[in-house]
């Protein structure tokens, strides 16, 4: 039997792959939002808060919670056949930012959650993408009796750049979140073309 040309099986396709971080504050929903999406059994580094972390842990809108990220969270997800995305949640206690810089190294960009009742909690994660110039989108993870503001408000309560994506998200909804890491993605590489533009005299 003779084979045609759309009988031969194609050739794998090497997927690229691209690390992106998760930040934001404490208790905002990191570990929540990569385990969502991941298409691999998640990696966490959770423990449970003890009393001898209450005095610099700030559980204040949060009291429910019992365990922290102490490292990282790990996912993938794979965006296209041509695409995977690596996922690092990084600890949201002011205490473990010495893992941030590490965590950071060759992210092509950032996820800063937002939590609308203590928005404030943001600032620290908004403030270390802008100094490092690593492209960042704003989620704003849409928790029950949370105020609802549009994006425009979010966007100039963070003062944030006008070209920088803020979106509505449920960290527990996997398409939720996989338009929010869509938007990262095209934001970054938007970036990167603005930066290879030739200047114009």
């Amino acid at each position: 039997m003779a084979f045609g040309r759309s009988s031969r099986s194609r050739r794998p396709v090497e997927p690229v792959t691209l690390k992106i971080l998760v930040a934001g504050g404490f208790g905002v929903g990191k570990t929540t939002l990569v385990g969502a999406v991941s298409e691999i059994r998640p990696l966490r580094t959770e423990e449970r808060l003890s009393e001898a972390g209450r005095p610099v842990d700030d559980l204040d809108g949060v009291e429910a919670k019992t365990t922290t990220t102490v490292a990282m969270d790990f996912g993938r997800i794979t965006l296209r056949e041509d695409l995977v995305l690596y996922l690092f949640g990084t600890p949201g206690q002011d205490r473990f930012w010495f893992l941030w810089d590490e965590l950071a190294q060759g992210a092509l960009g950032a996820v800063v959650l937002a939590d609308t009742r203590r928005l404030e909690d943001c600032f620290a994660a908004v403030d270390y993408f802008e100094r490092r110039e690593i492209p960042f989108a704003v989620a704003v993870n849409c928790f029950e009796g949370a105020d609802r503001f549009p994006t425009e408000t979010v966007q100039a309560a963070l003062d944030l750049d006008p070209q920088v994506p803020v979106l509505m998200c449920d960290a527990r909804d996997r398409s939720s979140v996989r338009d929010v890491l869509v938007a990262v993605v095209e934001h970054a590489v938007a970036r990167v073309d603005r930066l290879r533009e030739p200047a114009t005299t």
